[in-house]
């Protein structure tokens, strides 16, 4: 399915004592790539969220190969799994400048109604999208 790609430089906060990412900080990078993802498509959480769908994530999986290191300039490939239904899926990847695998990832996170608080299928608006990106 659709993959879009992020650029990140590690800031020095986001390491450890070692100059490593800290391990909690990939959790933000996989939100940045899936906030960059929706964005490339022609929508954003700020929409969804205007037309009463948020977005909660209900599994996170990280696959820590090596590790990144403050200063370095990180690729995140962001990668739907299958077509939206009432919950989305994404696959991550992460490399250094190197082209070397860092670290892999997978959310899935679950389309809510606001005013229900109940899940909701995929908003039709972002099922339209993405059929456009593959013709």
């Amino acid at each position: 399915m659709h993959t879009d790609e992020l650029k990140i430089r590690v800031r020095y906060g986001e390491t450890d004592q070692m100059g490593y990412v800290y391990y909690g900080n990939y959790a933000q990078f996989f939100e940045m790539g899936r906030v960059e993802w929706l964005r490339n498509i022609g929508t954003s959480y700020k929409t969804m969220e205007e037309n009463g769908v948020m977005l909660p994530v209900v599994n996170l999986t990280v696959n820590y190969l090596k590790p990144a290191k403050y200063d370095d300039l990180l690729t995140l490939k962001t990668t739907l799994k299958k077509k939206p239904s009432v919950k989305i899926e994404f696959d991550f990847e992460i490399y250094n400048e190197a082209n070397e695998l860092l670290t892999t990832g997978y959310t899935s996170l679950v389309f809510i109604d606001m005013k229900k608080n109940k899940p909701t299928r995929c908003p039709q608006y972002i099922i339209d999208q993405l059929e456009k990106l593959a013709v």
